[in-house]
């Protein structure tokens, strides 16, 4: 094989775990090739995934109070209008610009780029299936780094027009008079929140008792009233059956203790998890089989069952989140070049970007009591934070829980403006170690939201400063 296919690391996947494995590879001296099946680089963050649903977020939350808020600041927007074609190609120039982005840091870095679908082909061997013809890479390491992709429900298939993914949900041509969402984790929450601002009557269908079931159950429920004032209406413990079409009109139909229920839906966006890719990857040829859940069982650093063969990202067990893809990238290849890359797992921080945002780190209350750890929690309001009443922010609050005995923080979440800006500082206490007291002496700008944090850091010991 000549030399100019021959790699001392060879990527399969460019979203974030795979391009950045690819950067850190060329950074510490690593010959590196990266495979993308897809047109562009960046994976289904970039693409159709974090970075597109952020732009629509971001529209139409300023849509959203032009309409509701801005005549309590005294700004005068009569004749409002949106149209949904600049909408979308503002959204559309925003993920060009990122994907572009890659493909530059990709030249910089002098790692080789393949555009085709990358499979193992034996030991130390890819084959790249392009559009046109095949070739064959020779790579001392091999990272498999391909993503997710959308769960597909049996009763409930995607036809890409009627019933669709979050794919489809990020380009629609026009706002949906009905929208039914099934599921009410991030995709479902944040998607309903775009469109429900757009103009569309959304139901969410839920078969959990709560919406964003992995935080704690206070901050869930604050978040089901802001967001019913928002115009999402919920549909929780329903179980949704299958699709059915009456008299022109199409109706999602469910179950709710054990009486049948319908909604009407002009569109029907199913959001009820991903799943890990891992599908034509040529993984029996080394004798690499998958677990129940379609992931890649790795043991220490990243590898897999055969040599020189690692996977990271949403391939592999763990939360399907793009940083811990990027940490896991950083941490695998660092090994790799004889270093020490490690990913501390207690402290990967989890966030739903609606308005307000949900953010949390570590351990829930729940998990905590799960655990048998003796914790005492801590909680401040947003309402009476000065910077949150100044900019119309009062909605939420900043819990933080720690060990009884240590004091050492467990976990902190928030709901409230700017929540996945903030939960980084609690991120950054948890890595070292630090306490509620910690966190709570910290010095923080006055007035800023990250006040709260303190604060809340405080009333772990009964001693916030601003709340009675």
């Amino acid at each position: 094989m000549s030399s100019e296919n021959t790699f001392d690391l060879i990527v399969i996947g460019s979203g974030p775990g795979g391009y950045v494995a690819a950067i850190r590879g060329a950074q510490l001296g690593l010959k590196t090739a990266i495979i993308e099946k897809d047109k562009t680089l960046g994976g289904t963050c970039l693409n159709v995934g974090c970075i597109p649903s952020k732009a629509l977020l971001h529209s139409t939350e300023m849509y959203h109070f032009a309409g509701h808020g801005a005549a309590e600041h005294g700004i005068d927007l009569t004749n409002l209008s949106i149209s949904i074609e600049q909408l979308m190609a503002k959204k559309d120039k925003t993920v060009a610009q990122l994907c572009n982005g890659v493909q530059f840091l990709m030249k910089s870095n002098k790692i080789k780029v393949f555009n085709g679908f990358g499979m193992l082909a034996g030991e130390n061997k890819v084959r790249v299936k392009g559009a046109k013809d095949e070739t064959e890479l020779s790579g001392k390491h091999i990272l498999i780094a391909t993503g997710s992709s959308t769960i597909e429900l049996p009763f409930l298939k995607f036809d890409g027009e009627t019933v669709v993914s979050s794919d489809q949900a990020i380009a629609f041509d026009k706002v949906p008079e009905k929208l039914a969402v099934v599921g009410a984790g991030a995709i479902g929450l944040e998607l309903g929140s775009v469109w429900a601002r757009l103009g569309a009557q959304v139901e969410v269908i839920e078969f959990l008792p709560t919406i964003a079931p992995t935080f704690d159950k206070d901050v869930s429920k604050m978040a089901e009233r802001l967001f019913k004032k928002q115009g999402l209406n919920f549909n929780l413990n329903t179980k949704v059956t299958g699709l059915k079409k009456s008299k022109g009109k199409q109706f999602l139909t469910a179950e709710k203790d054990g009486k049948a229920i319908e909604f009407e839906a002009d569109k029907v966006l199913v959001a009820v998890g991903r799943q890990p890719y891992t599908e034509r990857l040529g993984l029996e040829t080394l004798g690499i089989e998958t677990d129940e859940k379609g992931r890649i069982p790795v043991g220490e650093h990243f590898k897999t069952s055969a040599d020189g063969i690692y996977a990271i990202g949403d391939v592999i067990t763990g939360p399907m989140l793009a940083h811990k893809a990027e940490e896991e990238a950083v941490a695998c290849v660092e090994r790799i070049a004889g270093q020490a890359g490690h990913v501390n797992y207690d402290v990967i921080p989890n966030v739903i970007y609606t308005e307000p945002e949900l953010a949390s780190v570590g351990l829930t209350e729940a998990a905590a009591k799960e655990k048998g750890v003796e914790f005492k929690s801590g909680k401040f309001n947003f309402a009476g934070n000065g910077r949150a009443i100044a900019s119309d922010g009062t909605d939420g609050f900043v819990k933080v829980t720690a060990c009884k005995k240590t004091d050492r923080i467990l976990g902190v979440q928030i709901i409230g403006k700017g929540a996945s800006e903030l939960i980084a500082a609690a991120v950054t206490h948890m890595e070292y170690g630090g306490s509620a007291e910690d966190l709570g002496r910290t010095i923080h700008a006055h007035p800023t939201m990250s006040e709260a944090l303190k604060e809340a850091g405080l009333a772990v010991g009964g001693n916030a400063i601003h709340s009675a």
